[in-house]
């Protein structure tokens, strides 16, 4: 049959069955109403959206979380990004990460595993951060007290020497002996920085001071540190500072019933009667500005970050009654120069402890300077460990 036969037959078929309706209805035959059609089922609601997955953060600490200093101060501000950002984030760390090769295993392990946002908190830490970065273009690397940057990598830090010029303050006006100590760290413009800030802030309150160092080469190591406070302590010195992360310090001038610092987080508690104030650092702006720029996609790398007093990433703390009101509001007064810039602590004129200028009077003791100090001011006995 063809297609036009085909076609020809099935309007035959509709007109007829046209024209029977038609009967019908001529014939008075009432079209019935149909039945109401049942009730449709109430569709399902829409799923909800799926929730996003939180932003996975991962700290690699130098020492133990609970070493009350460097280490304590960095993991107190890992635990209030958790308190603002919720499930937003999901952080974990690693503790006891050595400055060596291995470090470079940790940083790896930390980005395969996801996390997004490392955050390595030592020095010692910036080449292994480097490399492991440029294998893992996705994630954000933050790199504590570095100098080196790249596409996805930035440095931050602290001006933790601004609270070692306020301890020095006290320290000058407390001494008996006008000797003070120094349980110093690693030889690193950082902690020379501090050294420095000390002394100078000893000097501007009493011209008669002078600091003594001993190194541990070491961050953490509180049989080291012991031994070097007392050996400090031994040499005259009845005011002490630290740059070591333990509690060792403080708890050595304790017994031997002289004074000592806190260092990077308030230690009032480990030795009430020695303790003077304790010199903190606050990571915790740094860390929600970190996240909240990752969170909302504006984090940007190859840049660096150094915040003092002005922004809350310093601070001295917990001022012993010990001290007198005078010294209180000399330091409350420095503090607030500190933050409005009308105090720079290493201002010229600035001669290190060879009578060599290092500032010339009113320089200002800007960034790429203090960046790169590797000598003791005038008033620090001794010499950097590998300085010319």
């Amino acid at each position: 049959m063809t297609l036009m036969t085909k076609r020809s037959l099935l309007q035959l078929t509709s007109w007829t069955t046209i024209a029977a309706a038609a009967a019908l209805v001529g014939c008075g035959k009432k079209e019935e109403t149909p039945p109401p059609a049942a009730a449709e089922p109430a569709s399902a609601a829409a799923p909800a959206p799926a929730k996003p997955e939180p932003l996975k953060i991962a700290f690699a600490y130098l020492g133990p979380a609970g070493d009350h200093g460097w280490t304590y101060a960095h993991d107190t501000a890992r635990k209030a990004i958790e308190a603002e950002f919720g499930d937003k984030i999901q952080t974990s760390f690693v503790e006891n990460v050595p400055e060596s090769a291995d470090a470079e295993r940790v940083f790896r392990d930390m980005a395969t595993q996801g996390n997004k946002l490392i955050f390595g908190t030592s020095f010692g830490y910036m080449e292994p951060m480097l490399k492991v970065a440029a294998d893992f273009p996705d994630a954000k690397f933050e790199h504590a007290t570095g100098f080196k940057q790249s596409a996805n990598l930035r440095s931050y830090d602290s001006r933790s020497y601004m609270g070692a010029y306020m301890a020095g303050i006290i320290a000058g006006k407390m001494s008996k002996t006008n000797t003070l100590g120094v349980v110093g760290s690693i030889p690193v413009p950082e902690v020379i920085r501090n050294i420095d800030a000390y002394t100078l802030g000893a000097l501007s309150v009493n011209p008669k001071i002078k600091t003594k160092v001993v190194w541990v080469n070491s961050w953490f190591d509180p049989p080291k540190e012991t031994e070097a406070a007392q050996s400090l302590i031994n040499g005259g010195a009845d005011v002490l500072l630290q740059n070591t992360d333990s509690t060792a310090v403080l708890q050595t001038a304790e017994k031997n019933k002289k004074f000592a610092f806190g260092w990077d987080s308030d230690m009032s508690k480990f030795a009430p009667t020695a303790h003077l104030a304790s010199a903190i650092i606050n990571w915790t702006p740094y860390y929600k500005k970190a996240v909240q720029e990752t969170l909302d996609g504006s984090w940007k790398g190859s840049t660096a970050t150094w915040w003092g007093v002005k922004e809350g990433a310093n601070d001295i703390v917990a001022i012993s009654d010990q001290v007198p009101a005078d010294v209180k509001e000399l330091v409350a007064k420095t503090k607030a120069g500190l933050a409005d810039g009308s105090i720079d602590v290493f201002k010229g004129p600035l001669v290190d402890n060879t009578g060599k200028e290092m500032r010339k009077k009113d320089e200002a003791g800007d960034d790429k300077f203090l960046g790169g100090l590797n000598v003791y001011v005038k008033g620090v006995e001794g010499k950097v460990p590998g300085a010319k």
